[in-house]
């Protein structure tokens, strides 16, 4: 069988007392409508709408399950206990893995189709080609990339790649991400380019795959990648 473990990926679970209230009032995502048949991409950001954490949102009975990179795990846990206060709220590490595959029968990608399919199961081999195949599709994701309070939500083409609910309400950062949407005033965007020199706008590179990513001007992507859905977005 082909390895499909995101080895880089785990797994937080939220249990207790209106959780998905909880989670509401804080994420980019709509969570009152969660259901089984698919996650939904989303993020948790600083009052003034810069991207803190992405990840992925399953519903799980009446928990929710967080599936996030491993590397922003337990600073992420520890910032939503913050947020829980008083509340019976249970936030911890859930078992199981996050898998990937190009193809098969399990559930689309919610931010593009393209990436591929997705599911949790127990822990296998490590999948190999998925930074690889998600990069080319100019698809951005996790602290290294996105920078922790360095981009606006927006910014990290959330709009573009279902990451954000603008009928939902309230959450934290929601008053500058609106404000940037009904004025359709994106002036950057994280986009994937071929390795270069960084620079001040470079969140980081990849030189095994030749590949890096930065904050540009929409006006000015230079020789950036440009699949069909940011192409559309930096268009309009």
């Amino acid at each position: 069988m082909t390895a499909t473990t995101l080895a880089d990926r785990s797994l937080i679970r939220i249990s207790g007392e209106d959780v998905r209230g909880f989670l509401q009032g804080l994420v980019t995502q709509d969570v009152a409508s969660l259901d089984t048949s698919a996650p939904r991409w989303g993020g948790l950001l600083t009052p003034q709408g810069k991207a803190l954490y992405d990840f992925l949102l399953w519903a799980d009975g009446e928990a929710i399950l967080i599936d996030c990179e491993t590397a922003a795990a337990e600073t992420l846990a520890k910032r939503l206990t913050m947020y829980r206060l008083r509340r019976a709220i249970t936030i911890e590490p859930a078992p199981g893995a996050v898998h990937w595959s190009l193809e098969g029968d399990a559930t689309s990608d919610p931010r593009l189709p393209e990436l591929g399919r997705r599911w949790l199961g127990g822990a296998g081999e490590p999948a190999t080609g998925w930074h690889a195949h998600r990069l080319s599709l100019g698809v951005t994701e996790g602290l290294e990339e996105l920078g922790s309070d360095k981009t606006l939500w927006l910014e990290a083409n959330a709009r573009e790649l279902n990451g954000v609910s603008f009928t939902k309400g309230c959450y934290v950062g929601q008053e500058n991400t609106a404000r940037m949407h009904h004025r359709s005033k994106v002036n950057r965007r994280l986009m994937v380019a071929p390795l270069g020199e960084p620079n001040d706008k470079t969140r980081t590179t990849y030189p095994d795959l030749g590949l890096m990513v930065d904050l540009r001007r929409v006006e000015d992507p230079g020789d950036a990648l440009m699949p069909a859905w940011l192409a559309a977005a930096v268009g309009d």
